[in-house]
């Protein structure tokens, strides 16, 4: 019978405790609260990682949206220049073909003979078709190069030849063969000239 009360006297201390090594114990439910500061410390340290991640995610992704919005600015006005060349001088290939009848009604009211009573009204009828043809181009903004007199400019005038004259500086146009042309301040055509040099 007295072993029967010992052993009851020892079943609830062995519930209750665990026994680790001689004479020392641990309790359980203390276990058990160290295994959750440890997830909370493992969780937090983990909560760090993550959003050091996200943050360099972020910052890599508003680079990108400012890169590809300043490409789309980029081609926006790209295409907006293209637009507007197209527009000025859609017409450059017409004017350079248009410019030889110019060219030939002046020199039909060079070879005419005001004089000439029979050849004035014909002379006349050019005048008025060269000046309306000319009234046309300015409408469209093609303005004529007719640089007698001037100095010498290589990106509006092609020299044809050289000759010497004390009157007049070196590099002054002397005499102009063909008129130039230049559509919206893009030159169509040179104007073909002689061009003074030194004695």
């Amino acid at each position: 019978m007295a072993n029967e009360s010992e052993e009851k006297v020892v079943d609830p201390i062995i519930e209750s405790e665990t026994v680790v090594d001689e004479g020392e114990s641990v309790n359980n439910d203390d276990v058990e609260v160290d295994a959750e500061v440890e997830a909370e410390v493992e969780g937090e340290s983990s909560d760090d990682s993550i959003g050091d991640v996200l943050t360099e995610e972020i910052a890599l992704l508003k680079e990108q949206v400012l890169r590809a919005h300043a490409d789309a600015q980029n081609v926006r006005r790209r295409s907006e220049q293209d637009v507007e060349k197209a527009r000025k001088f859609a017409l450059e290939k017409f004017v350079a073909d248009l410019l030889p009848v110019a060219d030939n009604l002046e020199r039909a009211i060079a070879a005419g003979n005001p004089e000439d009573e029979t050849q004035k009204a014909v002379l006349e009828g050019v005048e008025l078709t060269l000046k309306s043809l000319q009234d046309t181009l300015k409408k469209y903004k093609v303005e004529m190069v007719d640089p007698a007199g001037e100095p010498f400019d290589p990106q509006l005038h092609q020299a044809m030849t050289m000759v010497p004259n004390p009157d007049m500086e070196p590099n002054t146009v002397m005499d102009v063969f063909q008129k130039g042309y230049t559509l919206n301040g893009r030159l169509v055509r040179p104007a073909m000239v002689v061009v003074s040099s030194a004695p």
